[in-house]
């Protein structure tokens, strides 16, 4: 495959390294060369390009990719048409993904030429979600290495999609005077919400005290009424577990059961205890599982949601990637001191770089929109930039010339976003990567188009947030009713830069499981100006 500058009289049927712009148009790289291509080019004043040499035991980069796709077991899952030699792989049904590592670095290895890369092994994935795409790296790859590749993955899985097999679950908590009633009632609608994306339901719940006898009595009573293979016993213990012998793991034994293993090397999550009677698995949930927040506990819960029996030997090694984010209530050894206000630091993000669709086809652009003799987008920019935000970064895009013209002179940064047309995700995520975001202990995120927003509203967003300590997500609200803006913590961050498509916040937010603070600004929280009509009634004078 000889690589490198060929004459155009030695051109025909290569393919190009480059894009090349011409007066009439545009070769894409990775275009074959023709006869015609060259007489363009000669006749642009073109006389050599730079380009690969395929053989007769090459394949370029498309049919390498659908070859080697075309190997993986389709079983749930949907590939895309090979483009610029990369096929995408996504889920075609709710479940976990499942990945063999082993397999995975053995394909990777085979050649540099070859990659495939997937998500981590057992992580929840929705409907249409990416899970793994094939790159071939060259324009052109070995024949040979295509087929070890194809090789490999016919007789291995790499990953899989494993779909839900609903279960009917009974919740047991033991009880203690100093576990208060309320607790208990948010840990039952908290596991109910953790059933319900695999189709599996809450069916029982039963309260006993906190001893070996009592919880191993309604364990025998609850497998003798539900033994079937869909049943599944989760005990919340009102104390955590300190020892083998310890109150859950003995009523699992006493109940005629076998305890597969307790703890676990994740945190949080280590004190879960995995046992079963008959067929039936039950598991001692740690206290962290009281949260909504990741811990151990999901990832044992969603083996058992997909049908796997895991064992002492599976969780022994989850080890690596095994320390997972913090909880805010979770107390010592992972306790973080208080922040006093003065030392929590909050920027600002004004995101101005949508298309306007509902101001109408060639219509005027919502944001130009003069208020008081000022562009829309210059006064709202003009009161981040004069608030205690710092710094303030602008996301533009759509007609990006005028709204950065309208910009001109103000104290904040100013991004492009070319993914624009994508949806509001592309733009959060331009915003957030901005280098200068990257320490801030909160970013408040801010739509251009609200005229009723006031720098004293600002000011009250982020007091909140530096009064609790810049742990928590700030909303605006107006009579109990959610509007904008919002602050969002550094615990989210990472969470914002794997939106997709025309989505916000709000999904973020809602399972986040972090603390929530709902400051009233008033209806200035619901006003935004999204069609002509609206720019007239707040005020606005449109412009083209």
């Amino acid at each position: 495959m000889p690589f490198g500058t060929f004459e155009l009289r030695n051109a025909e049927g290569v393919v190009l390294a480059h894009s090349i712009r011409l007066s009439s148009g545009r070769l894409s790289k990775g275009h074959v060369l023709t006869v015609n291509d060259i007489e363009t080019l000669v006749g642009e004043g073109i006389d050599s390009v730079v380009a690969l040499r395929v053989g007769p035991d090459d394949l370029l980069e498309d049919e390498a990719s659908r070859e080697i796709a075309n190997a993986i077991a389709p079983d749930y899952l949907r590939f895309s048409e090979a483009t610029t030699g990369r096929v995408n792989v996504y889920a075609k049904i709710d479940g976990i993904f499942v990945a063999d590592k082993a397999v995975v670095d053995e394909l990777n290895r085979i050649d540099p030429a070859i990659t495939l890369a997937c998500l981590a092994d057992h992580v929840p994935v929705r409907t249409g979600d990416m899970v793994a795409t094939v790159k071939i790296i060259p324009l052109a790859v070995s024949r040979d290495k295509v087929r070890a590749a194809t090789g490999l993955l016919s007789r291995s899985t790499a990953f899989e999609v494993k779909p839900y097999r609903p279960r009917t679950v009974t919740l047991v908590a033991t009880e203690l005077p100093s576990l208060k009633t309320s607790v208990m009632d948010r840990t039952a609608r908290l596991l109910e919400q953790r059933l319900s994306i695999s189709g599996s339901r809450l069916i029982n719940e039963r309260r006993v005290p906190h001893a070996t006898e009592p919880l191993a009595e309604t364990l025998r009573q609850v497998t003798r009424d539900r033994n079937d293979e869909r049943a599944m016993i989760i005990v919340f213990g009102a104390s955590a577990v300190a020892d083998f012998d310890d109150v859950i793991p003995a009523a699992i034994r006493a109940a005629g059961g076998e305890v597969e293993h307790v703890g676990m090397p994740v945190d949080p999550g280590n004190l879960l205890v995995l046992g079963r009677i008959g067929e039936t698995p039950v598991v001692g949930a740690p206290g962290c599982a009281r949260s909504p927040k990741e811990n151990g506990f999901d990832w044992v819960l969603n083996r058992l949601l997909v049908g796997e029996e895991p064992t002492a030997f599976d969780i022994q090694g989850m080890g690596v990637g095994g320390l997972l984010m913090e909880i805010p209530s979770r107390p010592q050894p992972r306790d973080v001191k208080a922040r006093k206000p003065h030392d929590v630091t909050v920027g600002g993000l004004l995101l101005a770089a949508g298309q306007a669709r509902r101001m109408g086809q060639g219509g005027p652009h919502k944001l130009l929109a003069e208020f008081e003799g000022v562009p829309l987008v210059r006064r709202t920019a003009a009161m981040l930039a004069a608030s205690q935000l710092d710094p303030v970064v602008a996301v533009v895009g759509h007609r990006r010339e005028e709204i950065e013209e309208s910009l001109t002179g103000l104290d904040l940064g100013v991004v492009f976003n070319p993914d624009y047309a994508s949806g509001m995700a592309s733009s959060l995520i331009a915003g957030f990567s901005v280098p200068a975001m990257k320490p801030c202990d909160g970013v408040l995120v801010m739509l251009a188009d609200m005229p009723g927003i006031t720098a004293g509203h600002l000011d009250k967003l982020v007091s909140a947030f530096k009064e609790a300590g810049g742990g928590v997500i700030v909303r605006s609200v107006s009579d109990g009713k959610r509007g904008n803006p919002i602050i969002l913590p550094r615990a989210t961050f990472d969470a914002v830069m794997r939106l997709e498509g025309d989505v916000g916040a709000r999904a973020l937010i809602e399972s986040s499981g972090l603390p929530m603070l709902d400051i009233d600004i008033g209806p200035a929280a619901h006003l935004d100006v999204d069609t002509p009509e609206a720019v007239t009634a707040a005020g606005g004078v449109l412009k083209r």
